[in-house]
């Protein structure tokens, strides 16, 4: 096992109890750890640093974590928005600094919200969803199209980048999937947030926002955030293992977006952008 797959895992010495009869074994479980993220922006002439979250994740792929959240927040949209992330401490590290461009206008982003973040949560703080609405940047989404049987064939091929979930079943995924049904990348992470800010993240930090004509796949449920997470990075067709919330439809039909659910199978149900599934 990689290195990798090493982070996302913990071992431990337990009992296990099964047929009236018991046995010691040691068992492979989600590693979980506390990830603190901190910006540093301009504000006039002068460098503020503050910190913007702290979100329990799986460690690993941290950088993509931290620039997913911020373009999940609306803070940053593009690559050039970013300077660096930097791991505070020796590796690894629980505590990441990302330095912004100094055209990043935080001050007036920290208007929109009632405070800074106290967890990875999407909308916490958000004034309603009519106000996100009003902020999602405008892409052009409305050109694509994908094929019902290559979405039905996503539960297996996303099962081929389970590493982590296999060994504890546990951890949650978030794939990348391309107009041919190919899983470009995936993540995965104790949280499903998480997952799919490392997928964003990942995306951002190599120039591909946004994702006009990309998928992204989840091995959980849909929600609200979730669904806001994919507005930002302007993906047109969400489609998750699970079924959604009632707001993650609602949010779904006002932003535009094809939420798809219980992707699973051989069938899906389709609760917003029908048109972009083609099933003939």
């Amino acid at each position: 096992m990689g290195k990798d797959a090493d982070s996302l895992v913990r071992r431990f010495d337990v009992k296990r109890i099964s047929g009236g009869g018991s046995t010691r074994i040691i068992d492979t479980v989600a590693a979980e750890e506390p990830l603190s993220i901190r910006i540093a922006y301009w504000l006039k002439d002068s460098q503020q640093t503050e910190s913007l979250a702290v979100t329990m994740r799986t460690p690993g792929h941290d950088d993509e974590l931290a620039a997913g959240l911020l373009l999940s927040e609306g803070i940053v949209l593009k690559r050039e928005d970013i300077q660096e992330i930097h791991h505070l401490g020796t590796e690894p590290s629980n505590e990441v600094i990302v330095s912004l461009a100094p055209d990043v206008d935080v001050d007036t982003w920290r208007l929109s919200r009632n405070s800074f973040l106290g967890a990875s949560c999407g909308v916490c703080g958000k004034r309603s969803r009519e106000a996100l609405a009003s902020e999602l940047p405008e892409y052009d989404i409305d050109e694509f199209e994908i094929s019902a049987d290559l979405v039905e064939r996503l539960p297996e091929a996303l099962s081929a980048w389970q590493s982590g979930f296999a060994q504890t079943g546990g951890l949650h995924a978030a794939a990348l999937v391309n107009a041919q049904g190919e899983i470009e990348k995936a993540f995965e992470d104790i949280g499903r947030h998480n997952a799919m800010d490392k997928v964003l993240g990942w995306c951002l930090l190599n120039g591909r926002i946004p994702l006009s004509c990309s998928v992204v796949f989840l091995s959980s449920r849909s929600s609200f955030e979730l669904v806001q997470k994919a507005a930002m990075a302007g993906v047109p067709v969400l489609a998750t293992v699970g079924g959604p919330s009632s707001l993650a439809i609602e949010a779904a039909r006002q932003f535009g977006l094809t939420l798809l659910g219980f992707v699973r199978g051989g069938r899906m149900n389709i609760y917003s952008g029908d048109w972009r599934i083609n099933s003939n």
